[in-house]
């Protein structure tokens, strides 16, 4: 019992300490522009990206899921990855700043958003909807974009592991993007409860899921988490894909796009499977035409843990 009691006290001590470090390095970004801070982050990312042990999964996935690409290619691929992560981090700081989407502004300014009809409707005709998002370019501005449209968007998120940055981002997601379910075992309850009063949720669908749906991502076996297509079976409610595209300059575009048509079984009901294997086709759309927008260092195909240790 007192070992045990030392090994969680020392696991504790060593994930506050994680979690100063990160804060101290965000406060410090603080004190630079938005610009600024958001270039040096995407350059020392940049740096150490490659020497962490993630960087042999980040290389392999891009491998396996690019097989026509030249290494060349798949470095350039991994840096922008990188690069990618340390701007998401950054961004985090300055969200506030960064979000100035004006639909009255005649100039577009850094946020451009596509699909500007689908939000109004949306907006003026309630009805419970799925939103889905995968972690590409800055994914945190597309429910921050949801609530200044007048939408409260219920949304289902993986909290870190670190339980003092997970307290943060919660947080600060919870002010700035509507209401919020960390992923645990109740969640899906949660979910079905704000689909059958009428609500919208949103999810992201490109998450490592062990107990999943077996289905082909990139060509390759995966296991997609089902939630998403049993609350459409359950609610037969409409799913919208939405995304985040990073732009040069530090400007992004977020896109939404009209609703999907689901696949169904010849009695009409919804194809579970069919529907899970969809959301990976679309999020492998989005990858392929912007690769270095995406976390290739996530272990999405469960490659072994040997490779990364």
């Amino acid at each position: 019992m007192i070992i045990t009691r030392l090994v969680l006290a020392l696991r504790n001590t060593k994930q506050w300490l994680e979690a100063q470090f990160a804060f101290g390095l965000l406060n410090l970004l603080k004190l630079l522009p938005a610009d600024g801070a958001i270039n040096f982050a995407d350059r020392v990312a940049r740096w150490i990206g490659p020497r962490t042990k993630r960087h042999r999964l980040t290389l392999t996935n891009l491998r396996n899921a690019f097989p026509e690409k030249t290494d060349e290619d798949i470095q350039a691929i991994a840096l922008d990855a990188w690069g990618n992560m340390g701007r998401l981090a950054a961004e985090y700081v300055f969200l506030d700043k960064l979000f100035d989407f004006d639909p009255a502004r005649s100039t577009p300014g850094r946020v451009e958003v596509s699909g500007i009809p689908i939000f109004v409707d949306l907006r003026d005709n309630p009805r419970p909807f799925i939103v889905f998002t995968a972690h590409t370019g800055n994914f945190e501005l597309l429910p921050v974009a949801g609530a200044a449209f007048g939408l409260d968007v219920t949304v289902l998120f993986r909290p870190p592991n670190n339980p003092y940055v997970a307290d943060k981002v919660f947080e600060f997601r919870r002010a700035r993007m509507g209401g919020l379910v960390p992923s645990h075992a109740g969640s899906s309850f949660t979910l079905a409860r704000k689909l059958e009063a009428g609500q919208p949720v949103g999810v992201l669908v490109d998450q490592k899921f062990t107990r999943g749906l077996p289905t082909q991502f990139f060509g390759r076996p995966v296991q997609t988490n089902p939630l998403l297509a049993k609350l459409v079976r359950q609610f037969d409610c409409e799913v919208y894909p939405a995304r985040s595209i990073r732009l040069p300059g530090n400007r992004y575009r977020l896109e939404i796009e009209p609703a999907m048509s689901i696949p169904r079984k010849p009695n009409g009901a919804v194809d579970v499977d069919a529907t899970a294997q969809m959301l990976n086709d679309k999020v492998e759309q989005w990858v392929r035409e912007y690769p270095g927008q995406w976390l290739w260092y996530h272990d999405r195909w469960n490659i072994k843990h040997s490779l990364i240790t």
